[in-house]
């Protein structure tokens, strides 16, 4: 992957550009005000041809056999005389200060004794011409013969004097234009840099941090407040993450711990064959684990983006298939199912293992609540809700914020590893359904899975 330039030198290049755009629309302005006779902008559209014509009448500039220096109009200055007429140039010789040879005698009359002074820029007007415009301009050039000064007179505009004459002026102001970008653009590289050694601090204290120091947060002393909201949010996710990792530190360290017991339980079981409901007891443990097992790969899988939690799934049939699963057990335990469902299929979206894995959870755990002899009610509503609904002791009113918590269990004699309702609410969270407990009428608890419509 290409490496992005620094934010320095982008705030550096981005400098320059500014620089030269405001130049360039700094002198379309006081053009601008020129033409319209503002202040000390007095200026004609016909004044931006001086730099073009002048670049005519150096390049008009010969050198006899002798070293003598004259004009001879090349054929781009005739035809600018053919179409102004009433255009004048000339040119003399900065260290002797004499006129050359084919320069406008009128011109040369007037301004020989001004190049005497080593003016390097005059505007002027010659008599008999109206004295409110600016007609004649002269300016020292630098030409393959040495130092001219180069006179022009009466030019007429032309459309792409536009573009010689801000040619022109970067010319003149080259020196100083680039000077000031050069100590505008160091100052603001050492001036960013410095501003941005607060980030290396967040930066070096952010490269530090890895699974094992989740706690630690980035420095926010001396950030600049353009930066300090990403900071913020960076120490906001190190906190979540933070505390995401404790959740499944907790989560690895409870669930070995907890699952020691039902597998402890499984394995006196087997010692002891002669018990008259061993079979059942055996078959409601692996049950147990099963699902709990089957809940935390799906919750995995779907952690790791691997299973899609935007299926159609027909509840009615995933949720009957289910409960004949359940069959044998149940009738193993002494109890009764019913599952009630309209005649027409009701499709949701989710996962439908994930779906599979809560129903059975929830099943399990509704047997484990009913009475001997009682009758556990699964039902689909036509709005893709399901309960589960159980008539055993219920949820006393303290509990019923808890029972959602990863480990909670009404008792430390309670069976189970207390992890069957965590794990279903998350599958329901992951499937972006939702998970409620109602008081059954009559005592026992009703869990309530509402899944999205498909």
């Amino acid at each position: 992957m290409k490496k992005a330039p620094s934010l320095a030198l982008r705030i550096v290049g981005f400098l320059i550009v500014a620089q030269f755009t405001a130049f360039v629309l700094g002198w379309t302005a006081t053009t601008i005000l020129g033409f319209l006779g503002w202040g000390d902008f007095v200026a004609s559209l016909d004044s931006l041809a001086v730099t073009r014509v002048t670049d005519l009448v150096v390049r008009s500039v010969v050198r006899d056999e002798d070293g003598v220096m004259r004009l001879e109009p090349i054929p781009e200055l005739r035809a600018e005389l053919g179409r102004a007429p009433a255009m004048r140039f000339a040119a003399f010789n900065a260290a002797k200060g004499k006129a050359l040879a084919g320069s406008t005698p009128e011109l040369v009359a007037v301004l020989e004794s001004v190049v005497d002074m080593s003016t390097t820029h005059a505007h002027f007007v010659l008599p008999g011409d109206p004295k409110g415009e600016e007609l004649g301009f002269m300016g020292v050039q630098r030409t393959p013969y040495g130092r001219l000064h180069v006179a022009t007179y009466r030019m007429k505009f032309r459309w792409d004097d536009v573009f010689y004459s801000l040619r022109g002026d970067l010319y003149w102001f080259g020196a100083y234009f680039a000077a000031a970008m050069l100590v505008s653009a160091g100052t603001a590289w050492l001036a960013v840099r410095k501003g941005l050694s607060p980030l290396n601090a967040v930066a070096e204290k952010a490269g530090r941090i890895d699974m094992d120091s989740l706690h630690q947060r980035l420095p926010i002393g001396g950030v600049p407040a353009e930066i300090m909201t990403l900071v913020e949010s960076m120490n906001g996710a190190l906190e979540r993450l933070d505390a995401g990792a404790a959740r499944m530190r907790r989560y690895t360290a409870n669930a070995a711990h907890e699952l020691r017991t039902p597998l402890a339980i499984m394995r006196a079981r087997l010692e002891d064959t002669e018990e008259p409901s061993f079979k059942s007891d055996l078959m409601r443990d692996a049950s147990q684990l099963q699902a709990i097992v089957e809940q935390l790969l799906v919750s995995a899988r779907m952690n790791e983006r691997q299973s899609s939690t935007d299926e159609r799934i027909e509840l009615v049939g995933v949720i009957r298939r289910v409960v004949a699963d359940y069959m044998p057990l149940i009738v193993e335990c002494g109890r009764e199912i019913a599952f009630e469902a309209g005649p027409e299929p009701v499709i949701a979206l989710g996962n439908r293992r994930a779906v599979e894995c809560v129903v059975a959870n929830l099943i399990d755990n509704a047997l484990r609540a009913e009475p001997e002899g009682g009758a556990v009610i699964v039902s689909v509503g036509d709005d893709a809700v399901v309960e589960i609904v159980d008539h055993g002791a219920g949820v006393a009113p303290a509990d019923r914020e808890m029972i959602f918590e990863p480990f909670w269990r009404k008792s430390e004699t309670t069976r189970g590893t207390g992890l069957g309702l965590a794990v279903a609410k998350e599958l329901m969270e992951k499937m972006r359904g939702r998970s409620d407990f109602a008081e059954t009428p009559g005592g026992g608890a009703t869990f309530r899975l509402s899944f999205r419509r498909g």
